[in-house]
């Protein structure tokens, strides 16, 4: 077996909040130990640029096309990672010596049924500033790990399922288990045993009720589901939202963060309705998002655990048991970092790219093979200007 190396994943998701720092010892296959992490917070000025990099990213058919916004939000992306890495390491001197990074920049754009995602980070500029701030060659950086999949034909997400499957093998839980990811798009990975993850985006999660708050109260966040727990679900809004075609596809299927915000202005009523019934109406939707998928699924599962940051939502929580009727756990409860994971998920990642192991498969993208992907910049390559 390779010996396990020290690396660090950073993660950047569609909820715009921050820069999610997390280090881990992995071989690749198994983790070996689970290091400190730490979330660095987007000002509201970063938010700002990166919701105007989104609008723009909209109308992109080139994936390395920078026009405009574009260019500025990828320069600003890369140093606040840079920033974040520098605190972390003034933090936590003693782990400098990481091996590899692995770096999934932000996604802009994900159109996968027309080969096209686009990840805004500027990899090798990354790379050399790491090398400033560790001394030496510096790490490894593994980045652009989305795309080789995509161009393949696969949805390109979920990604972390193979970290999942090597997370649930040290649990003692009734399966077949859920891993359900609440981010600004909810994914799940579908765990029976030793038999190929299964896994999908469900729809959508945070960015929907982020981006409601944000226009209702100007704070882009319903703090612990307090409006939605006020609130009254609509229940025939939410049979409405579930008519999307989405919902009737079969895994694998993904999302880009928008592809709800037409289809929840036109069919969701939302402008009708108090701010405490909209928030809870949309975390409802949330929650019967992910039991749309069960019926798609080999097996009825018999054990959820959810990560992210709507996993920090006690109302969302209290929405998937009452109406997915399983035990919902919260990654912390089974000894996991719900915070961390995805970070995690992709040191683990960049692993598997540099030792030219699959990071998706036909049962959790799509891909028609087993994938590798990722642009590896390695450490010596790191010392250009």
């Amino acid at each position: 077996m390779p010996h396990p190396l020290k690396v660090i994943g950073l993660m950047s998701g569609t909820s715009l909040d921050g820069v999610d720092v997390a280090l881990i010892e992995t071989d690749g296959e198994s983790v070996a130990a689970f290091g400190p992490s730490r979330t660095y917070a987007y000002s509201s000025d970063d938010r700002v640029l990166l919701v105007e990099a989104l609008e723009l990213a909209r109308g992109l058919t080139d994936r390395d096309a920078r026009p405009g916004v574009l260019a500025d939000a990828e320069r600003r992306l890369t140093e606040r990672h840079a920033e974040a890495l520098a605190a972390f390491f003034r933090e936590f001197p003693g782990h400098r010596d990481v091996a590899a990074i692995g770096f999934h920049g932000q996604t802009v754009l994900h159109r996968p049924e027309i080969r096209l995602t686009v990840q805004i980070g500027d990899g090798p500029a990354l790379a050399r500033a790491v090398r400033l701030l560790t001394g030496g060659a510096g790490p490894s950086l593994v980045y652009d790990l989305r795309a080789a999949d995509v161009a393949a034909g696969g949805q390109g997400a979920p990604l972390v399922p193979v970290y999942h499957r090597a997370l649930a093998r040290g649990l003692a839980l009734p399966g077949p288990l859920l891993v359900l990811n609440l981010g600004g798009v909810a994914n799940i990975t579908y765990i029976d045993a030793d038999a190929d993850p299964v896994a999908c985006d469900t729809g959508p999660a945070n960015a929907l009720i982020d981006d409601f708050m944000k226009v209702r109260t100007g704070v882009p966040v319903d703090r612990d589901g307090a409006a939605a727990a006020a609130g009254r679900v609509d229940e025939a809004a939410l049979a409405r939202l579930l008519d999307h075609p989405f919902f009737a596809r079969k895994p694998p299927k993904s999302l880009d963060r928008n592809d709800f915000r037409e289809w929840v202005a036109l069919h969701g009523g939302l402008d009708l309705m108090s701010t405490e019934d909209g928030a809870a109406t949309l975390t409802a939707l949330t929650a019967a998002c992910v039991g749309a998928v069960f019926p798609h699924l080999p097996k009825r599962p018999v054990t959820l655990i959810a990560a992210g940051g709507g996993a920090h939502n006690p109302t969302l929580l209290r929405f998937l048991r009452e109406r997915l009727g399983i035990p919902v756990l919260r990654a912390e409860e089974v000894g996991w970092s719900g915070d961390a994971l995805e970070a995690q998920a992709f040191a683990f990642l960049a692993v598997r790219s540099m030792r030219g192991l699959a990071l998706s498969f036909p049962t959790t993208t799509g891909v028609p093979q087993p994938m590798t992907g990722g642009i590896v910049v390695p450490a010596a390559a790191s010392q250009g200007s």
